[in-house]
């Protein structure tokens, strides 16, 4: 017989961001006081579940989201530096559809491909390094159940693979609220299902971005 393991990816809860640029990996960017709120409700969702391993990407935003879990669970939160925020050419710009630098024309030649994308890291390296993240957290929760907080991106990609579907996107249409649960169920080792939930509640049209 083998083994039912169910990993869970959390996307951070919302971050205080009153000038509205795509911050990306930049340090300094926390949890607002709603965003808190947001994973302490991700954390409650949890609770009743077999959680026994518990992973964060390096950044503040998310270490702060996995915190309630730890606390909850009674777990230490690794760090995986595979389930980081996505490199991109835009990190720190306000890149809002219509201002910022999306105006400007000597950031033009970084949308010329959409499909790679141009501008950040390829999809098929953020899908290969988080399927590699999950795979060992899966490993490690053998029975039970992993949590990995990430970021809107990388956990959009993966789903992306895991489903069969092309990575190019429009990221108006990612299904990946903040404090988002994208849940990938294993057999063994063999993906059976994934699903997705939204604890917090389902993410404004206009919230903050950066991911």
């Amino acid at each position: 017989m083998t083994e039912s393991t169910v990993v869970h990816l959390l996307r951070h809860g919302e971050v205080h961001n009153p000038a509205k640029v795509l911050y990306g990996r930049l340090p300094g960017y926390r949890l607002s006081t709603t965003g808190e709120a947001m994973a302490l409700a991700a954390a409650e969702w949890l609770a009743g579940k077999d959680v026994a391993h518990l992973v964060s990407s390096p950044l503040e935003r998310t270490q702060q989201t996995a915190a309630p879990i730890a606390e909850k669970f009674s777990l230490p939160v690794a760090i995986d530096e595979r389930i980081i925020e996505a490199g991109n050419a835009f990190e720190g710009l306000v890149v809002g559809v219509g201002d910022g630098a999306l105006r400007v024309p000597k950031h033009w030649w970084k949308l010329r491909n959409p499909f790679r994308p141009s501008w950040g890291e390829p999809y098929v390296e953020i899908a290969a390094r988080m399927l590699a993240a999950v795979e060992a957290a899966r490993d490690a929760a053998r029975g039970h159940e992993a949590v990995l907080v990430s970021h809107q991106l990388p956990i959009w990609t993966l789903r992306l693979h895991l489903e069969g579907r092309r990575y190019g996107h429009d990221p108006r249409r990612r299904q990946c609220g903040l404090a988002s649960v994208t849940s990938v169920a294993y057999d063994g080792d063999r993906v059976v299902g994934v699903s997705y939930a939204e604890p917090a509640g389902g993410t404004p049209a206009d919230a903050v971005p950066g991911a």
